[in-house]
Parts: C-alpha cells; structure tokens; sequence
C-alpha cells in the first residue's frame, strides 16, 4: 500500500453497516448519530513526548476499532475511502477472538 501513516497518525478504512430492511423496503442509516468502526490499515511509529523520547503506537494493522462520529478527516485514494486522524482520537479497540 502507498498509504503510509506518520508520527501517531492512523488511516482506518470504515466498516460499513448493514442497511436496514422492512419487507422489501431498504431503510437508510441518514442520521448517522452512531460511531463508526474501523480497520485499521496503517499507524505511524508514534510521537515525541517533551523529554525527547519516543511514545509508540498502541494499534497494528488489521485492529478493528471505534471512531468518534467527528475528528476525523475523510481521504479517497484510488477509489477506496479512508479516515485518517490520531491515535489518541479512537474511542476503543474491539478485540473479537475473545
């Protein structure tokens, strides 16, 4: 991938939800009030605190996460949407194997 994150930047690739459905009627999501997951495809090494030393990332590739429904930045890139924003912006990780 050319995408790659920088200092504690993360670019998350949104899951998106099913729609709902009554009968045959399909009901859209339009006052998307819920927070949105995630993927998470690239992180950077983390960030520099005041001492000068290095804070690294918590998450890896492939983590799946909960976004806040604003913070972040939406980014198309060869026709695939992305969001990127901070680390320190994602509300939780969703650990699914447990």
């Amino acid at each position: 991938m050319n995408l790659e994150a920088i200092f504690n930047a993360v670019i998350v690739q949104p899951i998106e939800l099913e729609e709902t459905t009554y009968g045959n009627i399909v009901v859209p999501d339009l006052g998307n009030e819920k927070n949105k997951t995630a993927k998470v495809i690239s992180v950077g090494p983390g960030v520099l605190s005041y001492d000068g030393t290095l804070l690294p990332t918590v998450l890896k590739p492939g983590d799946v996460v909960v976004l806040p429904t604003m913070a972040f930045t939406k980014f198309e890139y060869k026709g695939i949407e992305y969001l990127i924003g901070r680390e320190n912006d994602i509300l939780a990780k969703i650990n699914e194997n447990e």
